[in-house]
């Protein structure tokens, strides 16, 4: 097989590679190419520390992570304890703490969204068994998806493929149980995100256009929800096709996004996509980061207006902005910018892997040059021991 089919990579951008016309410095992508040709890293890079990149989940996502680990609710289903049919105000304060995790995702606050989660799974799953067919089991299944999509944005946020897939095919499942159409393809938007790693990138692009395609014979005075997740869904595929160095389809993905973000306008969050103009603004910069084009990140990201941001989007706008001064080796811009991002969600700085993966390259690159604060971070999101 191609170099560039094992890696997620176009054949033209395997051959500027080899052609000398593009350099690979990014530590991630040498680790990429040094399993497709199965030798060690230190072949390819042989003055980096061997465990730059590796790093321990923390705890709590560990307790995310079996929580999804084999079947959620197996005494529900082999009958033992024969739990009793929960009540109405049961489902009510079930349905309430579901509630409280979405906010707790979007503001990247993954100490306490993660063990929320791990409790709300199970319990969802056995309650949702323990109901007659009707309109309230329904209503736990439509929450219950809505409790696994956050479970898989928390877990692609941080790079664990494997279980963010688990997680967002569970979505699927619940929101196709409770009858719900936008949410089972929602939840293959969770999917796609969850898949967005560089060997999993042909199974992201499949998900993302088959549900893009079927909302987009949809289109014609749909609602606005509707809109959203179309548009939501192009951006995703801007961002895998930059990843696959497909230029060209990128752009026409973020075209149409945005025409979608014209039509929804502001002020939305669908399905918690938290699709609009802006939206599209910030994902402008974030192709441009990922097909290497620092320049052009720069220059976009000066026309972000982020008064009106999130914490947690101000401070993944920040991580953009921070790889696009480590492409042009900017080192100080970019430590700064993450340690700006770091003040409003700690939790999505030191849990990231593109913030570990820039830090370990900035760490590298600068050897005994590197800053104090550079070192401390670098201890933080556990680049140095």
């Amino acid at each position: 097989m191609a170099l560039g089919k094992l890696i997620g990579r176009s054949e033209s951008w395997v051959s500027q590679v080899e052609r000398g016309t593009r350099t690979v410095d990014r530590l991630s992508v040498l680790a990429q190419v040094a399993d497709a040709l199965n030798i060690p890293v230190s072949e390819l890079a042989p003055d980096v520390p061997q465990d730059a990149l590796s790093a321990e989940y923390s705890p709590y996502i560990v307790e995310l992570r079996q929580a999804l680990t084999g079947h959620p609710a197996l005494t529900a289903v082999l009958g033992e304890g024969s739990p009793s049919a929960p009540s109405a105000a049961d489902v009510e304060r079930l349905t309430v703490r579901a509630g409280s995790v979405w906010p707790l995702v979007h503001a990247s606050r993954y100490a306490e969204a993660a063990p929320l989660l791990a409790e709300l799974i199970p319990a969802l799953e056995v309650a949702g068994r323990s109901l007659p067919p009707g309109e309230q089991r329904a209503d736990l299944f439509r929450t219950g998806s809505m409790v696994y999509q956050a479970a898989a944005a928390l877990l692609a946020k941080l790079g664990d493929v494997e279980s963010g897939w688990i997680a967002s095919d569970r979505a699927v499942m619940a929101a196709e149980r409770a009858g719900e159409p936008l949410l089972v393809i929602a939840a293959q938007y969770r999917m796609a995100h969850a898949l967005m790693n560089p060997a999993r990138l042909a199974h992201a692009r499949y998900t993302a256009q088959a549900a893009a395609d079927v909302l987009g014979d949809r289109l014609a005075g749909a609602r606005p929800e509707v809109i959203s997740l179309w548009g939501g869904l192009h951006l995703v595929l801007a961002i895998i096709a930059a990843r696959e160095g497909s230029r060209g389809k990128a752009w026409e993905h973020l075209d149409k996004a945005a025409e979608a973000a014209a039509r929804v306008g502001e002020g939305r969050n669908d399905f918690n996509t938290e699709f609009g103009p802006t939206n599209v603004r910030l994902h402008e910069v974030s192709v441009a980061v990922e097909m290497g084009d620092a320049g052009e990140a720069l220059d976009r990201a000066a026309r972000v207006d982020k008064s009106g941001l999130s914490p947690e989007r101000r401070a993944r706008f920040l991580i953009d902005l921070a790889r696009a001064y480590g492409q042009r080796r900017r080192t100080a811009e970019a430590v700064a910018s993450l340690l700006e991002a770091e003040t409003l969600t700690p939790d999505q700085v030191r849990e990231h892997p593109q913030v570990r993966e820039l830090v370990a390259d900035l760490q590298h690159s600068e050897g005994r040059r590197a800053s104090a604060e550079l070192k401390a971070l670098a201890h933080r999101v556990g680049v140095l021991p």
